[in-house]
């Protein structure tokens, strides 16, 4: 946990995730972009076919899974 302002502390949480249809790095840069578009979402590592989505709160998986099928790709179960 870290501290926030005026003394709140916030969680935070990682979430590793499997993608389908990734296979360049325009692939990488799209899914980042838009992970990190995403409320509460920190910081998403991607690299070909998996990510690991940090998020100072708790993030659904249906709003990543959203977020990753408006790019063209999917979030295996």
């Amino acid at each position: 946990m870290r501290e926030g302002r005026a003394g709140v502390t916030k969680r935070r949480m990682e979430t590793r995730i499997e993608i389908e249809g990734m296979t360049c790095e325009h692939c990488v840069r799209a899914v980042k972009n838009a992970l990190q578009a995403v409320p509460h979402v920190t910081d998403a590592r991607v690299q070909i076919g998996s990510a690991v989505v940090v998020t100072d709160a708790p993030v659904s998986v249906d709003a990543l899974r959203s977020a990753v099928a408006e790019e063209g790709y999917r979030i295996k179960p």
